[in-house]
């Protein structure tokens, strides 16, 4: 089951949220959005998610500042993207993401929540574990996590990188690394957006093999 909800912010705030599946495992998935807002390859996201017994919602981030936002990967849309994404404070960001968190704590009152981010949603999946109260977090190409590598996270995080990422360099990566040993940080042979099947740096062998362990650390982490 899918389908559009409304979740309410702190300041009031109200945003739309792209719900699928049921808590058959008892645990909720809250999934960020990259720059390209809930779109098709996010929906398909929470799905793949729903699939495995997670109840998803994906929050639509771009609510604040235009409505219904959901791009393709061509470079008109990425000129959009990349303008929209400014405009709104990281401070309101982290309230829809709360606002998530906090349905989902209603809606199954007994499960654990988790965080899975890509793109802008994996620089808040990092923002949400050391500011907000997830159970665990997981990011994908983060391009802001090493800005804030000196947070500290108080859930489980694992986070995901490329080392043909552009908008990435390694040695942010190696950064996140030796301030933070203790943190799984994979780094796969692939580019921005490899988990993205709809642009052209998908990689199938990073994206199998990041959701492989990302599957297993939520399991472990959210599910009892």
């Amino acid at each position: 089951m899918s389908q559009t909800i409304q979740l309410t912010a702190k300041d009031g705030h109200v945003l739309d949220g792209y719900e699928s599946g049921e808590p058959t495992n008892g645990a909720t998935l809250i999934i960020l959005q990259e720059i390209f807002g809930v779109n098709r390859h996010i929906r398909s996201v929470a799905d793949t998610y729903a699939r495995e017994g997670f109840y998803t919602i994906a929050p639509a981030l771009f609510d604040r500042v235009q409505k219904n936002v959901e791009l393709d990967y061509t470079p008109p849309s990425m000129e959009l993207a990349r303008s929209l994404a400014p405009r709104i404070e990281q401070d309101a960001i982290l309230k829809d993401i709360e606002a998530s968190i906090a349905h989902a704590r209603s809606r199954v009152a007994s499960g654990k929540v988790g965080i899975v981010g890509y793109c802008l949603g994996g620089s808040y999946a990092w923002l949400s574990a050391t500011r907000l109260k997830p159970d665990a977090a997981v990011g994908y190409y983060g391009s802001k996590v090493a800005q804030f590598i000196a947070e500290t996270p108080i859930c489980p995080v694992i986070l995901h990188f490329g080392n043909q990422d552009r908008a990435i360099p390694l040695s942010d990566v190696e950064k996140i690394k030796q301030a933070r040993p203790e943190l799984p940080v994979y780094i796969y042979d692939a580019g921005h957006g490899f988990n993205c099947d709809e642009r052209p740096s998908y990689s199938e062998a990073a994206a199998s093999l990041a959701f492989s362990r990302t599957l297993t650390f939520l399991k472990e982490t959210l599910v009892a």
